[in-house]
């Protein structure tokens, strides 16, 4: 991808680039957790405690996840002909009832206990779809089976942005000097392996910093499916909202939340570990400062939308 004799330059310089561009810490049975939120010791018997919550012959994320009583799903504005971004993350394949996470190398996640399901999605064998990353390949396969191909674009961490679009005529990011620039080093081509190398480009040189300042922040009242809640920073950690439901009568709403982690793994369904009961949705209330998931606290105003 680096033109002859510039691969010593690129790498000097994307070095640069990838201070700042860890998406989360380490894994919490590996190393100390940076930023854990103050929870009770769960229960070895978690995820979804209530029957009704669950349908584990579901081979999605909307099949396998039923409501509480008195909810029902959000109806998301069209944002394109072919659907939209929250029909394509409700509709999400899962990994049958009982999966476990697994990283890019084969090894098993330890903490079992942060998630409810599994996506069935592969994440190659290298050690890249961390979190802002598993945000970014979400965003990138919708819009690329979606036909919006014009619409996948990326910044790096150095601001550069990465249009797919020219990406798949043929060019490719190279630097002179202190440039990042677009040197034409293919022919044109939109196959799915030509979009997977251009996003595992993205997840080298771009991250949660670069995610963070790209999306515009939202109040989290006004949440919808395919909002973020991102921390961008050394480290930092992203989450995407899946799913939301409304209760018919109160119009109290709760979300669901996937993410993926270090070292890279399959993206999964969070746990709700602050009520097992409800779990895998979360209550949103614009009251509550901190948003504890299981491997990371957020606050409402991390809250940011494409």
């Amino acid at each position: 991808m680096i033109l002859p004799g510039k691969r010593m330059i690129f790498a000097a310089i994307f070095t640069v680039l990838a201070v700042g561009l860890a998406a989360c810490s380490p894994e919490p049975d590996t190393k100390s957790q940076v930023n854990p939120p103050s929870l009770p010791e769960p229960n070895t018997k978690l995820q979804v405690r209530s029957p009704s919550m669950l349908n584990e012959t579901g081979d999605t994320i909307i099949e396998r996840f039923t409501l509480p009583e008195g909810y029902e799903r959000t109806e998301p504005e069209p944002d394109s002909e072919k659907g939209t971004f929250a029909d394509y993350l409700r509709d999400l394949p899962l990994k049958p009832h009982g999966s476990k996470v697994f990283h890019y190398d084969g090894t098993v996640k330890q903490n079992t206990r942060a998630y409810t399901a599994v996506i069935d999605m592969e994440i190659g064998k290298k050690d890249l779809q961390q979190c802002a990353d598993a945000v970014m390949r979400l965003r990138g396969e919708y819009l690329y089976k979606s036909g919006h191909f014009d619409l996948i674009r990326f910044h790096l961490t150095n601001g550069f942005l990465v249009d797919y679009s020219k990406w798949m005529q043929g060019y490719r990011v190279a630097v002179e000097g202190n440039e990042t620039e677009w040197v034409k080093k293919a022919g044109a081509s939109n196959t799915y392996e030509n979009f997977r190398k251009y996003m595992e480009f993205v997840f080298i040189y771009a991250g949660s910093l670069s995610l963070s300042q790209e999306m515009k922040s939202v109040p989290v009242k006004d949440m919808r499916i395919g909002d973020v809640f991102v921390q961008g920073g050394t480290p930092g950690h992203a989450v995407i909202v899946v799913d939301m439901a409304v209760h018919k009568e109160t119009g109290k709403k709760l979300y669901m939340l996937a993410q993926s982690y270090m070292p890279a793994q399959n993206i999964q369904v969070l746990a709700n570990q602050n009520d097992k009961g409800l779990s895998p949705w979360y209550v949103l209330d614009d009251q509550q400062e901190e948003i504890r998931t299981p491997e990371w606290t957020f606050t409402i105003h991390d809250l940011k939308r494409f």
